[in-house]
């Protein structure tokens, strides 16, 4: 044979049967072309591919979630002596006897679950860009904007926040130095505020110091310092008009539970 030419024919996109037909095509010397049908999700979407494909000289690799489809397309390419192999249906069957369950039956479930990972992917990358007022770009493009001062866990919580692929920029509060503009300008309605009982901060801030080495006086853990700290940030929090989270004895997992309602009603408001 001159040439052979294999159709794919999805429902979806056809990405999992073209990387099929790509593997067995290797196996054989000669040409073989790989011609992609997505989205057929109708009797006249098949009908209009099997009226172009020649028998003998071709064979269809199909991926359809939907019995009925999957069906119409063998009985008809049967029919006219066209080959056909079906990569979705007998796993499809063997699951649904294996679980006592029936499929969802929804096409592109793993293109979209493809789309969920590489949008947390993009999310993580983000976090750490932008971690710790790097680079106040990052506030132009954030969904949500932390604020504190220095151990009320805004770069973990940006990281988890990452997971339910939220862009987060986080901006340390310290009286010296000045608040970035672009928070006030268009971070305004995506910041957060976070805030700790100061008595905490100090131990916290005390561990942090003989983690590194450090004594555990130095003016950083002591509480009038930590006093001068947290009242920088109120006055910041109430100039932006924010919500503000206290983190004191929460898990991460707790704040950011609080920080997603935020953000849910802001959507919802929208």
């Amino acid at each position: 044979m001159a040439e052979a030419r294999i159709y794919i024919v999805s429902d979806s996109l056809g990405e999992t049967a073209e990387r099929v037909a790509h593997g067995a095509a290797i196996q054989f010397e000669g040409s073989i072309k790989i011609e992609r049908v997505p989205y057929v999700t109708n009797q006249d979407g098949i009908d209009r591919l099997l009226a172009r494909v020649v028998p003998g000289a071709s064979v269809i690799v199909y991926t359809m979630v939907r019995p009925e489809l999957r069906q119409y397309l063998a009985e008809t390419a049967s029919a006219r002596g066209i080959l056909h192999v079906d990569v979705m249906g007998p796993l499809l069957e063997a699951l649904e006897s294996l679980m006592h369950v029936a499929p969802r039956l929804i096409p592109g479930l793993s293109h979209r679950l493809d789309q969920e990972y590489f949008a947390r992917v993009e999310a993580m990358e983000f976090a750490v860009k932008y971690d710790d007022g790097k680079d106040p770009k990052g506030i132009l493009e954030a969904d949500v904007v932390l604020l504190g001062v220095s151990r009320t866990s805004k770069t973990p919580l940006s990281l988890y926040l990452a997971n339910h692929r939220l862009k987060v920029a986080n901006v340390p509060l310290v009286p010296e130095i000045p608040v970035p503009s672009e928070v006030f300008r268009q971070g305004r309605l995506k910041a957060v505020g976070l805030t700790i009982d100061p008595e905490l901060l100090v131990s916290i801030r005390q561990q942090r110091l003989k983690s590194l080495g450090l004594g555990a006086s130095a003016q950083y853990a002591t509480m009038e310092r930590i006093m001068v700290e947290l009242d920088y940030a109120w006055d910041v929090f109430n100039r932006l008009k924010c919500p503000v989270i206290d983190v004191s004895n929460h898990a991460v997992e707790e704040t950011a539970a609080r920080v997603l309602e935020l953000r849910n009603k802001e959507v919802t408001a929208q």
